[in-house]
């Protein structure tokens, strides 16, 4: 499944596109990784978490 909603973290505008029509950003898609127990990249996501 892909995701398609996309929000713009400049001025939060919610699109299906790739660059935000209003103040033309890039955008990040806006749903949360899966959620697994067993998952092994934890740790690296928590790192790179931290870090920014």
């Amino acid at each position: 499944m892909r995701w398609l909603l996309r929000k713009c973290p400049k001025c939060g505008l919610y699109t299906f596109q790739e660059f935000c029509p209003k103040c033309n950003g890039k955008t990040h898609v806006a749903h949360p990784p899966r959620f697994s127990p067993t998952d092994r990249y934890v740790r690296y996501r928590l790192i790179l978490k931290n870090e920014f």
